[in-house]
């Protein structure tokens, strides 16, 4: 039987035009994380549709209001070109209310560039957010190609990892370096979102994380061990961490991060021969650095032109509200953190004492005081 949460976001989608291949809710609103309450936050939506143009049509006959100045009068066909062609491949709407009330922000994306990124990591946006777990709300086809694709978006997802994990690490680390994978490189990471993020993601979540990757790392298990029925922060976790298993690894990468790589081995746009390249990277010491600034790139790139992007689609005004809203959610988190931090520096019973022990009069005392010597100084300097 399903729950009176996913019933209410199959309720939503009755607002929206019914073609669509796949779709799923995401982030702090379809999911508890840490000082967060799901119900009080924005729900995030992705729509995967067959013909972008041909949905945009559909959505603008039942929602125009949803789109921005002066895209909504410009018609469907440029804003799917505009989806298509920048950015990330996904046109936003954002801050939209439903008739339940619930604020939204909804994105489209054509199947052929959505099962793109998945396998490629062009731009690793969606492919970024499907490796943490999502609420599915349209399943896809179990033979299509979308299907295909999240599959070995998560086993790339684990080759990745892998390379950039220590040959001991525990399950903690496991999953919240696969969260970063599309983190770590985002400029709005630097300023605009919470540092804490990952951390956020992943303690409230480790069971879901475990349920989508169980069947996953069935095919690891030739060089990777994870004991189970353990506290994940007390699973040592041991990897096969010899260069042999590393260039299997970075064999299976997706195609983005392989290109990213034999271009910063080679130092430049002219490619030396990949497999080569590939084994000369899985030697260096430095093989999960070179690794993680490949990734980096990719995602950095892409964060920078799909917010640009946002800036168009959203309109000027609800970009401003967007971005401050994240703005002060990150300011929040971070007094949180300092005050906890704060709240853990040792204090020694005397000076404790002391503090607790200093009455108005002491301090008027001290102030008349230092009064006096003002007014001594001021005699003794006179003419």
């Amino acid at each position: 039987m399903e729950n009176m949460a996913s019933l209410a976001l199959k309720n939503i989608l009755q607002e929206f035009p019914k073609s669509m291949k796949f779709c799923f809710a995401y982030g702090s609103g379809a999911f508890k994380q840490m000082k967060s309450d799901p119900t009080k936050n924005m729900l995030d939506l992705i729509f995967v549709v067959r013909n972008s143009s041909y949905w945009h049509t559909e959505n603008l006959a039942k929602n125009s209001h949803h789109y921005a100045l002066p895209l909504r009068y410009l018609g469907p066909n440029i804003v799917a070109k505009v989806q298509e062609n920048w950015g990330a491949n996904i046109y936003y709407n954002t801050l939209i209310k439903t008739t339940n009330n619930r604020l939204i922000k909804y994105g489209v994306i054509s199947e052929k560039c959505f099962v793109e990124d998945l396998l490629d990591w062009n731009s690793l946006y969606l492919a970024g957010r499907l490796h943490k777990p999502v609420q599915v709300i349209v399943k896809p086809d179990e033979n299509s190609p979308i299907q295909m694709a999240l599959n070995q978006n998560l086993k790339s997802a684990v080759h990745a990892a892998l390379l950039l994990l220590p040959e001991n690490f525990t399950e903690n680390d496991f999953f919240k370096v696969i969260t970063g994978l599309s983190y770590h490189g985002d400029f709005r990471m630097i300023f605009g979102e919470d540092k804490s993020k990952i951390d956020n993601i992943v303690m409230p979540q480790m069971d879901n994380f475990r349920e989508l990757y169980s069947p996953i790392l069935k095919h690891f298990e030739y060089c990777v061990d994870i004991p189970k029925n353990q506290p994940a922060d007390m699973i040592i976790c041991h990897q096969d961490s010899s260069p042999s298993t590393k260039i299997h690894h970075l064999n299976q990468l997706p195609r983005m991060p392989q290109v990213k790589l034999v271009r910063k081995w080679s130092q430049g746009p002219r490619s030396k021969d990949m497999e080569d390249c590939l084994r000369a990277i899985a030697h260096d010491p430095d093989c999960s650095e070179i690794l993680q600034q490949a990734l980096c790139d990719i995602v950095w790139r892409s964060s920078i032109t799909q917010s640009l992007k946002g800036i168009i689609t959203a309109g000027f005004m609800k970009s401003i509200k967007y971005s401050s809203a994240k703005i002060m959610k990150m300011m929040k988190s971070n007094n949180e953190k300092k005050k906890q931090q704060l709240s853990k520096l040792p204090q020694s019973p005397k000076s404790i004492s002391k503090i607790n022990n200093i009455t108005e009069k002491d301090i008027e005392n001290k102030n008349t005081s230092i009064n006096t010597k003002a007014s001594d100084n001021k005699q003794e300097h006179a003419p």
